[in-house]
């Protein structure tokens, strides 16, 4: 595999870091003095018992997503897995999350998260395991699937329980895993740390977390520093005048008040702010009236808002309400409701050292497969709300697709990213990498 992706393209690169996610570990201390190689082969004889049950899993669960703050069907299947390995298991945590912890001694205590939501599209992959699944998302019946692949995580942290269950000569201290909510609408994390995550089940000293991303199978992708974009949420409701089609001059058009937005609000990005900076305002839904031939009374605009600056990020949201009432103001309207935040995530950032001490494990295990990302990724996370809580942490990504998609590329085929309709990871070896990555990062730490 490394030799025959020496040949390709870097875009692959740039795609994967714009879409990487975080994981942090804390660790101090000199290196880890861990027999890499002896681990690796005590993680890779478990995943060669229990893989065909992951693969089911996964299959399983991809099958039946479910929405933010709805994943109670798949909240129930972990805690039943998690159960089975010996783990204490609370449901319910911040609405549907729940947390599983192990005990085994004195230790360290490491939380490890997934995800267990998904999103409302439709999935065009045309795989025998799609989802066709629908539910009602802000009263509407829309289509459901895990386009971000929080189902590879769920199936990878499953997996990696079973190992740790099944390795304990190898560590003391305490596991503390955790499947959170409504990762896609920035408000999980918080739901379960306001639950009570940290003084129910205490405060870890270690979290780690993984992401897959649009590189090839089997890749590890990690870094120092900012590893995230700062994430705000924007919901604007222009109001109009309803009327006649063909009589705009009796109406006042909230559609056009919408398009002009969505138009005007780019010399934000590309005139107010320093254009060396990162910032971006992409607008991702609209819906306005009923029929062609009647001009609605209003108009609703969904969208999103990232950067890395906190000035950045207060120019740009300042220009996004400054222009919304512009447009307004010019239509002859009232003036728009605009709310900016109501799904949020900060930055998240990895530590240097810690990426540094985790980077030669993975090297150690990996070789050319591990790849330190250069820059941020501008996706967004809300893991930073565990770090803000207090628990230091490392984020890292996993590739997850196909080496024919690269060579694709070359051709001009679009490589699918998170949240593409057509975004398919290679269950194997992507699970198998994503338990051997999360495992030895464990094992690492709890050996500190």
């Amino acid at each position: 595999m490394s030799a025959y992706r020496s040949n390709l393209t870097p875009g692959w690169k740039k795609i994967a870091f714009r879409t990487m996610f975080v994981c942090t570990l804390s660790m101090s201390g000199p290196a880890m003095a861990l027999d890499t190689a002896d681990m690796m082969a005590q993680v890779d004889a478990q995943l060669e018992q229990h893989y065909a049950h992951l693969d089911a899993l996964y299959k399983e669960i991809h099958q039946h997503p479910e929405l933010a703050f709805q994943e109670t069907a798949t909240a129930a299947k972990l805690a039943k897995e998690m159960r089975a390995l010996g783990f204490e298991v609370t449901e319910r945590v911040g609405k549907t999350g729940l947390v599983a912890v192990l005990r085994h001694g004195d230790g360290p205590t490491v939380m490890v998260r997934t995800e267990l939501d998904a999103l409302p599209m439709e999935e065009k992959t045309g795989l025998p395991y799609a989802s066709h699944v629908h539910a009602m998302w802000n009263g509407r019946d829309v289509p459901v699937a895990h386009t971000c692949r929080h189902d590879v995580h769920m199936a990878a942290w499953i997996g990696t329980a079973q190992v740790m269950a099944a390795m304990k000569a190898q560590w003391r201290g305490t596991l503390m895993f955790i499947a959170q909510p409504a990762e896609e609408t920035g408000l999980g994390a918080q739901a379960m740390i306001d639950d009570g995550l940290f003084t129910r089940f205490g405060k870890p000293d270690i979290g780690c977390a993984l992401h897959v991303v649009p590189a090839p199978a089997g890749v590890v992708i990690y870094g120092a520093g900012m590893a995230t974009s700062n994430m705000d949420s924007l919901e604007i409701i222009f109001r109009g005048r309803g009327g006649h089609g063909a009589a705009p001059d009796a109406a006042i058009d909230p559609v056009l008040e919408a398009g002009r937005f969505i138009v005007d609000v780019q010399s934000v990005v590309s005139r107010e702010k320093d254009p060396a900076a990162f910032g971006v305002v992409t607008i991702g839904a609209l819906q306005a009236g009923s029929v062609g031939n009647i001009i609605p009374d209003q108009a609703e605009l969904r969208g999103t808002i990232r950067s890395y600056d906190l000035a950045v990020r207060e120019k740009m949201l300042a220009g996004v309400k400054r222009t919304a009432n512009a447009v307004a103001d010019m239509a002859g309207a009232a003036r728009p409701e605009v709310v900016i935040g109501r799904e949020a995530a900060k930055a998240v950032v990895n530590d240097g050292a810690i990426s540094a001490r985790t980077g030669q494990l993975f090297q150690s295990a990996f070789g050319k497969d591990v790849v330190p990302a250069t820059k941020p990724t501008s996706a967004s996370e809300d893991y930073s709300a565990f770090i803000a809580a207090g628990v230091p942490s490392l984020f890292f990504g996993i590739g997850a697709l196909d080496l024919t998609v690269f060579v694709d590329a070359k051709s001009g085929k679009p490589i699918p990213s998170n949240h593409s309709p057509y975004f398919a990871p290679l269950p194997e070896p992507t699970i198998r990498r994503a338990v051997e990555a999360m495992s030895l990062a464990i094992l690492g730490a709890l050996q500190q």
